[in-house]
């Protein structure tokens, strides 16, 4: 058997609970498919860049078992927000709860940088211009489940909160509460695309690089009252993890 054919049945085996927890050694996959250890390596790695499977170095191979979440995008940062000062639960970790599980996102990285091409499309700006971009990788259950990365114009980000690097959770969120809330958000315009990782990203969610897992790449811009784009977000959630849910009313 070749690889592909092995890791068929191996997928198989996962996906109806016969292996549970953790794959059978090498040396036992090469007997009973009759076929060398590194095709049997080669079939793991194909499950592996599907997400099916996890190596642990000197422990073996374990089965990736993750509960996905529904998250519903409608009400997320719109209306009456659910962000917490007090506690440190922004409007997201907010949503987490909800679901009943346990949300956390690592300390952001705060960079100023030229905006990539699409950012800037959505930014309004020339490809190039220099924009604050503040990245952070969002976990369930421990677990990475979303990469979501912001950007800012310069006069709407410089000498305010967005610039720290720490979680920073404010009523209405940031925008709403920095320079007179001039740069609040009026309105919101969602785009959603299938997208493949690039090998940064496979990094930041934990996945190997060349990963096929399913991507979803939601971008959100927000506008301010003078319709001047003030944040450009960025969100990359792999597909197996995340539904994301939009309720329209007529």
């Amino acid at each position: 058997m070749g690889a592909k054919d092995i890791a068929a049945v191996l997928r198989e085996r996962i996906d109806t609970g016969v292996i549970e927890r953790q794959l059978p050694p090498t040396r036992a996959l090469v007997e009973e498919f009759g076929t060398s250890a590194e095709t049997v390596r080669a079939a793991i790695g194909i499950l592996r860049a599907e997400g099916h499977v996890t190596s642990q170095q000197g422990k073996g191979v374990f089965v990736r078992r993750v509960e996905p979440i529904e998250f519903a995008m409608h009400r997320f940062e719109r209306g009456s927000r659910r962000d917490d000062a007090k506690s440190g639960i922004d409007d997201w970790k907010a949503a987490i709860l909800e679901l009943g599980r346990i949300p956390s996102q690592d300390t952001p990285t705060v960079s100023v940088e030229r905006a990539p091409a699409d950012v800037a499309a959505e930014l309004g700006v020339s490809p190039g211009t220099f924009v604050v971009a503040r990245r952070r990788i969002r976990r369930v259950d421990g677990e990475p489940f979303q990469l979501a990365d912001s950007w800012f114009p310069t006069e709407v980000a410089f000498e305010t909160p967005l610039m720290d690097e720490e979680d920073v959770t404010m009523p209405g969120g940031i925008l709403a509460n920095i320079k007179d809330g001039q740069y609040a958000q009026a309105r919101k315009v969602d785009k959603l695309r299938a997208w493949t990782l690039t090998a940064d990203q496979a990094v930041r969610l934990g996945l190997q690089t060349g990963s096929t897992v399913p991507v979803l790449r939601h971008v959100r811009v927000g506008y301010n009252a003078a319709e001047m784009a003030v944040r450009c977000m960025v969100t990359i959630a792999p597909g197996d993890l995340n539904t994301l849910v939009y309720e329209i009313e007529d």
